[in-house]
């Protein structure tokens, strides 16, 4: 047997070696035809879709579409929450057509599927919604739509409904599929305490479409117009809320925080296409008020009772049915804080919950909604009447005893007999003024002229020798002393829409002596009750006017503080220290409310006299602080037709006081609930 065994290695050489060539060929093929389906896909891209794809990146844009943020509460001094927010839900409908496009060359005025959805939304809200709240018409949501792009560009989401029930909540959800582009979005609304505390110095919000009014939110809407504004964090949204009056619009930049903003692709046509990115909003800060709510309270509420009490009670013979308003402002000597702040009657500012009032609420509130205490506004309730801004009577005559003392026109000791009325102007002609009920005084001194508050000493010894020192220049005199006591000027408290009072004796009717004789005794400037309590305030500090604080403090959302606010002297009024004593002696008028305060206190009661339509009124003014030596409070207060100023101003003040002595302590120790006994007026 052979031992021999075939090389099958040799004998299949061959064959192997064409399979593996026929797989290499294959495979080189097939990579050459991929390479050609590449290159002439590259082709048709670069060649053919290129132009029409750069067209698409070149229009595709990127819009920032604000998120508000959470507004930061406003507090009173004690922590009290006077404005805060709370959440809600809302309905925003984003448009998914472009409805300012033209249809066969004209614009369309109808869209008969718009009007579908409104009448369906109509439909829901009247069955689904709070039968107690505003019941949207067809009509008022069609506006909301904005379907000519007056208000929002086509890419933002446009609100249609704030607070929505449950019930809308639930319809909604269910049936969302039957709504296109409606979505349900949680935001924030404002609340205000129901106790309607401090409501005119608060202020209210407003949607930022219907704010452009105000320079600020003008301002604001040239940058983001023009691009100058660069941080998304502080655009606007035409439908956020913004402050308004008050403390809200004060401090706006600091409640408002900063915004979040939704990254939102948009076509050629201004349409959006999906949300890219979102970046969530920062709280904006807590801002603490000086305001305290029980003395607020206390002083709103005398302002109201006595209000009534001279309607139901004869003063000098005569009901006061007129006296509709009262204005108080009470403020720290030392600290320059407001404690209180009132402009009555008042309102629940919760009516501008949605960003505007009904024209019900309006008629109930156009005559209210301003802050009297700082501004001139006229009643407008029984035809004529005075405005908040009243002349300030005999409240003056400390200030012209001053004057006096300072201009060497009498010495502290002098004495000066009142026959009950002094006289000016040309032999034969000359003007009369009389002292109040035409009383005598006899024998009097600078500091018993003002606490009987003898018209013929100011009209004499101030208003007559300043004409006769400074011919022409005695009013820039005059007034350059008014300023330096916040008469005529604003008062540095910062409050939006402070005016700095009406000064009259710029007529250029009436002659240089006659203008200084009325403004002597207190008839030739009205004044706003904030510059009078300033005015008061510097009194009691002998010549330091101090800037009113109305805020304290800003913190964040930890509490840390972010700005503190410290006490600030505006000017000093330097005056001989014996100058002063004798306004301090002197400011001693009779006021039976007072019978039994306990505290010695210097006060000025005033009465001025005005003509208002065709008569002539009686407005009661009456300045006061306490103790009389080291003052902590200064008040003032203001009844327009209230009569006489003992009558109808003091027992105010009285209640602010012990409202301020229970609170904190007019001695430094607080009086705790320790009741008061309502004074009324005896007078």
């Amino acid at each position: 047997m052979s031992d021999y065994v075939p090389d099958r290695t040799q004998q299949e050489s061959p064959k192997h070696k064409d399979s593996f060539n026929l797989r290499i060929n294959l495979f080189f093929f097939s990579t050459f035809l991929i390479f050609c389906v590449i290159i002439v896909r590259l082709a048709i891209l670069q060649f053919v879709e290129g132009p029409m794809l750069k067209g698409e990146e070149t229009s595709r844009d990127v819009k920032n579409v604000p998120i508000s943020p959470a507004r930061g509460i406003i507090y009173d001094d004690k922590g009290v929450k006077l404005a805060y927010s709370t959440s809600t839900q809302s309905m925003y409908i984003t448009l998914k057509s472009n409805y300012s496009e033209l249809e066969g060359g004209k614009k369309r005025d109808n869209y008969p599927e718009v009007e579908k959805l409104a009448e369906d939304l109509a439909a829901a809200f009247k069955q689904y919604g709070d039968p107690k709240g505003e019941i949207l018409t067809k009509e008022d949501i069609l506006k909301a739509l904005d379907l000519n792009y007056r208000l929002y560009s086509g890419y933002i989401p446009r609100r249609i409904k704030m607070d929505l029930t449950q019930n809308e909540i639930a319809y909604f959800m269910e049936h969302k599929s039957e709504y296109q582009g409606i979505t349900i979005v949680e935001e924030n609304k404002r609340q205000y305490d129901p106790d309607t505390v401090a409501v005119q110095t608060i202020g209210y919000i407003k949607d930022f479409k219907r704010s452009k009014t105000l320079n600020k939110y003008q301002t604001i809407t040239d940058e983001m117009k023009n691009g100058t504004q660069k941080d998304p964090g502080l655009m606007y949204s035409e439908s956020e809320f913004v402050g308004f009056d008050g403390l809200e619009l004060m401090y706006q930049d600091e409640l408002r925080g900063k915004n979040g903003y939704m990254e939102i692709p948009v076509d050629p046509r201004n349409m959006p296409e999906g949300v890219d990115n979102i970046i969530p909003p920062e709280k904006g800060h807590d801002v603490w008020s000086t305001i305290n709510k029980d003395v607020q309270m206390k002083t709103e509420q005398a302002i109201m009772d006595q209000l009534d009490w001279l309607h139901k009670n004869p003063v000098s013979g005569k009901l006061h049915r007129d006296a509709t308003t009262g204005f108080a402002v009470a403020m720290e000597v030392k600290t320059g804080k407001i404690v209180a702040m009132a402009s009555m009657p008042d309102y629940d500012t919760n009516v501008w919950g949605s960003g505007a009032v009904s024209s019900d609420n309006w008629k109930n509130i156009e005559y209210t909604y301003q802050n009297g205490t700082i501004r001139s506004f006229n009643s407008g309730k029984k035809g004529y009447h005075p405005e908040s801004v009243v002349l300030l009577g005999s409240t003056i005559k400390p200030l012209s005893v001053l004057i006096g003392l300072k201009e060497g026109f009498f010495s502290r000791n002098y004495t000066y007999y009142d026959k009950g009325a002094a006289f000016f102007g040309k032999e034969g002609h000359q003007a009369r003024i009389q002292n109040s009920g035409g009383h005598v005084y006899g024998a009097l001194n600078p500091a018993t002229a003002i606490e009987h508050s003898s018209n013929a000493f100011m009209v004499d010894k101030v208003g007559i020798p300043l004409n006769s020192k400074y011919g022409a220049e005695a009013i820039g005199i005059w007034d350059g002393y008014m300023k330096d006591f916040g008469l005529g000027v604003v008062t540095g408290s910062g409050i939006p829409g402070e005016q700095k009072g009406l000064p009259e004796y710029n007529n250029d009717n009436e002659s240089v002596q006659s203008r200084m004789a009325y403004a002597s005794f207190g008839q030739q400037g009205k004044y706003t009750t904030l510059q009078l309590a300033q005015y008061t305030a510097t009194l009691a500090s002998e010549g330091k006017r101090m800037k009113p604080q109305i805020v304290s403090k800003i913190t964040d959302k930890a509490g840390n503080v972010v700005q503190q606010f410290q006490p600030e002297v505006l000017n000093v009024v330097n005056f001989d220290k014996s100058y002063w004593n004798v306004i301090k002696k002197g400011m001693n008028s009779a006021v039976s409310s007072f019978g039994d305060f306990p505290y010695d206190f210097a006060r000025k009661t005033g009465t001025s006299t005005q003509q208002v339509g065709r008569e002539l009124v009686d407005n009661g003014v009456f300045i006061a602080y306490a103790p009389r030596e080291n003052p902590v409070l200064a008040v003032a207060v203001m009844i327009p037709e209230g009569g006489f100023g003992s009558q109808s101003a003091a027992p105010i003040a009285r209640k602010i006081f012990d409202a301020y002595d229970e609170v904190y302590g007019l001695d430094g120790i607080p009086k705790g609930n320790k009741d008061t006994t309502d004074e009324g007026s005896t007078e």
